[in-house]
């Protein structure tokens, strides 16, 4: 009986697993814009970014 109800919750359980996986990689992004955003104009240069490409990037919503 408890092999039938593991079968029944799989389905609910990769949903769930899908959901944080795709939490954690919002948190991920989010954590990364931080970091960028903190950049000082050497480091941007380094990178090849400028100031406005960062300040496009990190307006953008924590889920693009």
């Amino acid at each position: 009986m408890a092999k039938d109800l593991d079968i029944a919750t799989a389905p609910e359980r990769r949903s769930v697993l899908a959901g944080l996986r795709f939490l954690m990689r919002c948190y991920d992004r989010h954590l990364q814009r931080l970091h960028l955003s903190d950049l000082d104009d050497k480091a941007l240069d380094d990178i090849g970014l400028t100031r406005r490409e960062v300040g496009r990037e990190c307006a953008k919503p924590f889920w693009r």
